[in-house]
C-alpha cells in the first residue's frame, strides 16, 4: 500500500481550520456524502450549511485519484457556510483493503488534527461505512435521500452496507413519504423529510420577465431518471416552443439526448444562478422515466419551481401527485399526448398572474423551508445523542457514579439486564450493572466483524419459547425477524435433518417410510428397553436404539461433555427429541424470532434508562468497598461468591473459531452438526441465516469443548448437583442478596428460561409493582417476510 502522505495540503487559497472551538459549542458533523459539495447544490449542501451555523461540519467527499504515489486529504473551506470539505486523493493504482485503509487512515488523521471526538456521523450513502465504521459517535444519521440501491451502476455491496447502517444509525430521516413507507419498518426511529425549499432565493425568478418564445425548462442532474423519450416527443409535437435542459449529464451517454432545434441543453448552472434561469421559462418541467430509480424521489424542484412562480408539468413521480397532485399550479401527466396538453394549459395558467393558482401554491409552501427542517432535524439529533444509551461495547457508562445505589447488579446478561431494568424502570430504583467483560449482553453479545457481518462471539444464540410474557416483555426493546432454526447432522457423506426425523431415517437408511406409523414402527423395531431410565445413554438408547445413539449422540456427547452419555444425568439428551414426522425444525415453540438489530442493541435498549449505571470491564469485588448500595443482585458463578469454600463446580467450557470467508454463503443451514468423535469440533455455524443479513462475505464459527475457559455449561452428574446444595444453602442464608441467572443457581436454562426465572424473581420482591410484565403481548412485533 502506498505511504500516506505527512502532511494534508489544500486547496489553493483555502485554509485547513481547527475544529476545536467550534467543537465546543456542539457536537460537530462529519458529514460521508457521494455526491460532491461542488456538484449540484441540495439536500446536503442546504442541510450542512445551516448546520454549520452552531457546529463544525466536515463534509467528506468520495475519493479522487491524483498522479502522484502517496494518499493525501484535500481539504478546504467554503467561503460562504464555513464548511470544511475534505477529498480524499488516491494514486490511480491503489485498489481494494489497501484503498480502504488509506481512507480510513486519512480521515483518522483529519479528525484527529481538527480535534474532532465523538462526533455527529452524518451518512448520505452506506458506501462510506468500510473506513468509518470504527469511529465512535455521539450519534450516527442515515439521511436516506434516494434509494440508491435502485440507481444505475450501484455496487453489490450497497445494500449490506445498507443494511448495516440502518441496524447502525441512531436517527433515519428519508427524502420523502414513499421512501419512509418503504423502510420505516426497518428502524424505530425514522422520519420523513421530503424536499424543503429556500423561498426567499427562488422568489426572485418571479420579477424575471420570460422569453419571447414559449419556454419551457428543467434544471437538475439529467441521467437515467430523465425519459429522454417523452422530451423528443413533445418536442416534436410542439416545434414552436422551446425546451431548456439546464445540469449535467451524468451515467447516461450525450450521444444518447434527443437532439432537436427546440431542445437547448446549456450545461450546469451555479445554484445562485437557478433563479435567473426559472425566470425565463413560462413553464417547468419534471419529465422523470417511471422506473426503479425514480419510484422514491421527492424532487427538491417542485417547490422550487413554484417559489419562482412557475407552473410545473410532471410525470406521475408518486411523491409529487400526494403532495403537490391537487394544485392547479401542479399537472400530472402520464404520456407524450397528455404531456403536451398539460403543457399548453400551464402556459396558459402562467400568463394569468391575477388568478389564485400561485395564491394557492404559495399557501402549500407556507411550512415548507429548509430553515425548518434543519431546526425539526437538529432537535431528533439531539433527541437521539441524548438518548443515546453508552453502554456500548468497549466502555459502559451514564452519567456519572453516585455515591449510593439502591442496587448493584454483578452481571449485565440476561439475568441482571432483566432485574436491573425491572428494579430501575417499575420500582424507581437507582442501579449499578458491573460486569467482567468488556461487554454487556452475557454470552448472548453479538457484533460486527472485521468484515462488517454480524457474528455471535460466543456462538449462536437462537430465541424461541412458548412465553407469551417472556417474548411480550423483551419486544419493549427490539423487533423481530421471523427465523425458525434448522441444523443438519454430517454422517459420513451425508447430511441429515437433526433432531432424527423420517427423513433422516429414510436418507440415512435409503428408505421410503411414508407416514408417521410408518417411522414409529421402524425405531420401535431397534429401541432396546431399559428398565429404569437413569443416564442420557438410556435415554436414548431406549427410544431409537444403539445404532443410532452411537451415531448421533454418543460422540458429540462426549465431545461436549468430556464424558460418556452413561455418566450424564438423563437431562442432557433429553432436550433433543426424535420426531417421526418431517418437521425439520429444532425447535417447535409458539415464538421463534431473532432481535432484528441484534441480542446487543436489545441489551442496549433495556439497560437504557436514567436511573441505571453500567460499567463493564469491571469485577464487582473491585469496587463493592467503593460504592454504597442497599442490595446485591448477583448471577455470577455461585461458588466464586463464596470463595470456593466448599470447592469448585464443575463446567464445561466451549473455545470459538471464528472465520470469515470471501464467499456469500458456506452451508445450506445455520448450523452443521459432527457427531463424528473423530472431529474436534462440535457444530459450524454461518450466522447470516440467523440474521438474514446480505452481505459478500460470510462468517461461521467452529465450536470445540474444553474443559477450561469460562463457565458455560453446569455439569449434570449427582455429585455436582450436592455440592451445588451445600452453595445453596449459604444463599439461603443471605437474605440480602437475589441469587439468580445460570451461574448463580447452577442449571443450564436457555434463553427465555433465564428471562422467565428473572421475572419471576422480581415479582417475588417486596418492590414489584402490581401490574403483571406481560400485559403487552400484542405489542410484540415480528416483521414478516423478512
Amino acid at each position: 500500500m502506498p505511504l500516506i502522505a505527512a502532511e494534508d495540503r489544500a486547496f489553493a487559497g483555502a485554509e485547513v481550520i481547527d475544529l476545536t472551538a467550534a467543537s465546543a459549542r456542539r457536537d460537530p458533523v462529519v458529514c460521508f456524502s457521494h455526491l460532491r459539495w461542488d456538484f449540484v447544490f441540495q439536500r446536503p449542501q442546504h442541510l450542512m450549511t445551516r448546520f454549520a451555523q452552531s457546529r463544525a461540519v466536515i463534509y467528506f467527499e468520495e475519493p479522487m485519484p491524483d498522479d502522484g504515489d502517496l494518499a493525501w486529504m484535500q481539504t478546504r473551506v467554503c467561503p460562504v457556510s464555513g464548511v470544511i470539505i475534505a477529498t480524499p486523493r488516491l494514486p490511480h493504482d491503489l485498489a481494494g483493503p489497501a484503498r480502504a485503509e488509506a481512507i480510513r487512515s486519512l480521515l483518522d488523521g483529519l479528525l484527529l488534527k481538527q480535534g474532532v471526538v465523538r462526533p455527529v456521523l452524518w451518512y448520505y450513502t452506506p458506501m462510506m461505512l468500510p473506513f468509518s465504521r470504527h469511529l465512535e459517535a455521539a450519534v450516527v444519521v442515515y439521511d436516506c435521500m434516494d434509494e440508491l440501491a435502485n440507481f444505475r451502476f450501484a455496487p453489490p455491496e450497497l445494500r449490506p452496507l445498507e443494511q448495516e447502517l440502518i441496524a447502525t444509525a441512531d436517527v433515519i430521516f428519508t427524502g420523502g413519504y414513499s421512501l419512509y413507507e418503504a423502510k420505516a419498518h426497518l428502524h424505530a426511529n425514522i422520519h420523513p423529510f421530503p424536499s424543503s425549499v429556500d423561498r426567499a432565493h427562488f422568489v426572485k425568478a418571479r420579477a424575471i420577465q420570460p422569453d419571447a418564445t414559449p419556454t419551457f425548462g428543467f434544471y437538475g442532474v439529467i441521467d437515467e431518471r430523465m425519459d429522454l423519450e417523452l422530451i423528443a416527443a413533445i418536442a416534436d409535437a410542439r416545434p414552436d416552443w422551446t425546451f431548456v435542459m439546464v445540469g449535467p449529464v451524468v451515467k447516461i451517454s450525450e450521444d444518447d439526448l434527443p437532439r432537436r432545434a427546440n431542445i437547448r441543453y446549456p450545461g450546469g448552472r451555479s445554484y445562485d444562478d437557478l433563479p435567473a434561469e426559472l425566470g425565463r421559462w413560462h413553464v417547468a418541467l419534471m419529465p422523470f422515466a417511471i422506473n426503479d430509480s425514480t419510484r422514491f424521489i421527492s424532487p427538491t424542484k417542485t417547490p422550487e419551481y413554484l417559489a419562482g412562480g412557475r407552473p410545473v408539468v410532471s410525470t406521475a413521480i408518486r411523491d409529487v401527485v400526494r403532495h403537490y397532485g391537487e394544485l392547479d399550479a401542479v399537472a400530472i401527466a402520464s404520456d407524450a399526448e397528455a404531456f403536451v396538453a398539460a403543457c399548453e394549459t400551464a402556459l396558459a395558467l402562467a400568463g394569468d398572474r391575477a388568478g389564485d393558482w400561485l395564491a394557492k401554491a404559495d399557501a402549500a409552501l407556507a411550512d415548507l423551508s429548509w430553515d425548518q427542517t434543519h431546526v425539526r432535524m437538529s432537535a431528533l439529533v439531539d433527541r437521539a445523542a441524548t438518548a443515546r444509551t453508552t453502554v456500548v461495547a468497549k466502555s459502559a457508562v451514564r452519567g456519572e457514579r453516585r455515591d449510593h445505589y439502591d442496587a448493584l447488579v454483578v452481571g449485565a446478561g440476561f439475568a441482571g439486564a432483566v432485574l436491573a431494568e425491572r428494579l430501575a424502570s417499575d420500582a424507581g430504583m437507582t442501579v449499578l450493572v458491573v460486569d467482567r467483560r468488556p461487554h454487556i449482553g452475557g454470552n448472548a453479545y453479538d457484533h460486527l466483524d472485521a468484515a462488517g457481518v454480524l457474528i455471535h462471539e460466543y456462538g449462536p444464540h437462537i430465541f424461541h419459547t412458548n412465553s407469551a410474557e417472556v417474548f411480550a416483555y423483551l419486544s419493549r426493546f427490539t423487533r423481530w425477524r421471523p427465523y425458525e432454526h434448522r441444523v443438519l447432522a454430517e454422517v459420513g457423506d451425508k447430511l441429515v435433518p437433526m433432531p432424527i426425523n423420517r427423513t433422516t431415517l429414510n436418507l440415512l437408511y435409503d428408505l421410503d417410510l411414508q407416514t408417521d406409523e410408518d417411522a414409529a414402527a421402524f425405531l420401535a423395531a431397534r429401541a432396546e428397553p431399559v428398565e429404569k431410565v437413569r443416564t442420557s445413554e438410556d435415554v436414548v438408547v431406549s427410544a431409537v436404539g444403539r445404532e443410532l445413539y452411537e451415531t448421533f449422540f454418543q460422540g458429540y456427547t462426549r465431545k461436549q461433555w468430556g464424558l460418556d452419555p452413561s455418566e450424564l444425568d438423563k437431562s442432557v439428551t433429553s432436550r433433543v427429541p426424535t420426531r417421526t414426522n418431517i418437521d425439520d425444525r429444532y425447535f417447535t415453540d409458539t415464538f421463534q424470532a431473532m432481535p432484528l438489530d441484534g441480542y446487543t442493541r436489545m441489551f442496549e435498549r433495556m439497560l437504557d434508562h436514567e436511573n441505571i449505571r453500567v460499567e463493564t470491564g469491571v469485577d464487582y469485588r473491585d469496587i463493592v468497598d467503593e460504592v454504597a448500595f442497599d442490595r446485591l443482585v448477583y448471577t455470577g458463578p455461585i461458588d466464586e461468591f463464596f470463595d470456593h469454600c466448599h470447592g469448585p463446580l464443575p463446567y464445561r467450557s466451549l473455545r470459538f473459531q471464528h472465520e470469515t470467508l470471501d464467499q456469500e454463503q458456506f452451508q445450506s443451514v445455520a448450523t452443521v452438526n459432527s457427531p463424528a468423535e473423530a472431529t474436534p469440533y462440535t457444530r459450524v455455524t454461518e450466522y447470516k441465516h440467523l440474521t438474514g443479513q446480505v452481505h459478500p462475505k460470510t462468517s461461521v464459527t467452529y465450536e470445540y469443548p474444553t474443559a477450561e475457559g469460562d463457565p458455560y455449561y453446569p455439569i449434570p452428574r449427582p455429585e455436582n448437583q450436592a455440592l451445588f446444595k451445600r452453595y445453596e444453602a449459604l444463599a439461603e442464608g443471605r437474605p440480602d442478596v437475589i441469587f439468580a441467572g445460570r451461574l448463580a443457581t447452577y442449571r443450564y436454562y436457555n434463553m427465555d428460561q433465564v428471562v422467565g426465572q428473572a421475572l419471576a424473581t422480581y415479582r417475588k420482591t417486596p418492590w414489584a409493582a402490581n401490574a403483571p410484565v406481560g400485559d403487552e403481548p400484542l405489542k410484540a412485533t415480528v416483521l414478516r417476510g423478512s
